[in-house]
């Protein structure tokens, strides 16, 4: 799960007691050593299934590290933008694209995704986003899938990874829940909250959602390989 040189149990600890910017801040530098980041086999392929269509600029939000930014540009023909509300993160980000495949102009911006800039309306052929999605709280979804869809350009692309909701007889139903129970006695008892949880925009339920905010949405099912296989491939297009 980390790889050597990740961050200790107390690392962790800390960045859970934290605000979420601040304890994102805290954990950059060891952010790519945890399991939490979204592992390259599926950022490749995400990121080849969305070049199948041309893309000229592209927006990646709570673009972290910089991970999926990596694989995306060499399929960007203009540029890329990636926003991130860590300072922290977008500094490793930085230093992790420096000298990356693709030609395309790099803009690295510190910046809220539930309120993005006014320059950003109408900009991006693509928006992605990988791994951030139990940050946005229940009831900032929508203002969320609003905001990426006048992000876009007429008939422009929201992608993103999700799955299924695990089952009872599944592990991974009691770890989640286990863990979003947690967080919410947590966020109950201090202040400021560091808001994460699991099995959130998870398919088909965001489908719902996605129609709603004004898209038109298809998945592609077996694309990634073994041991990501459950993974869902979403595509939601802009539309009018």
């Amino acid at each position: 799960m980390f790889r050597p040189g990740g961050p200790t149990f107390l690392e962790l600890l800390d960045q859970a007691m934290s605000e979420t910017t601040e304890g994102y801040d805290k954990l950059a530098p060891k952010f790519d050593r945890t399991p939490f980041r979204t592992p390259d086999a599926m950022l490749v392929e995400m990121a080849r299934k969305a070049s199948e269509k041309p893309i000229f600029s592209a927006l990646d939000l709570c673009c972290g590290t910089g991970a999926a930014m990596l694989h995306l540009r060499p399929y960007c023909a203009t540029r890329i933008v990636g926003l991130d509300l860590s300072a922290g993160m977008l500094d490793v980000a930085r230093k992790t694209l420096e000298g990356s495949g693709g030609t395309a102009p790099i803009d690295l911006v510190q910046g809220d995704a539930l309120d993005l800039p006014p320059s950003f309306e109408g900009a991006f052929d693509l928006v992605t986003s990988t791994g951030a999605f139990g940050h946005i709280e229940v009831r900032d979804e929508h203002r969320f899938l609003v905001g990426i869809r006048r992000a876009l350009k007429e008939g422009g692309r929201f992608v993103f990874v999700t799955a299924k909701p695990p089952g009872p007889f599944d592990a991974w139903f009691w770890l989640a829940h286990g863990f979003n129970a947690a967080m919410h006695v947590r966020n109950a008892v201090r202040s400021p909250k560091f808001v994460m949880y699991y099995l959130t925009f998870m398919w088909p339920g965001v489908k719902r959602r996605l129609e709603g905010a004004g898209f038109t949405v298809t998945a592609r099912h077996g694309l990634f390989p073994a041991p990501y296989s459950r993974y869902v491939y979403v595509e939601a297009t802009r539309r009018e």
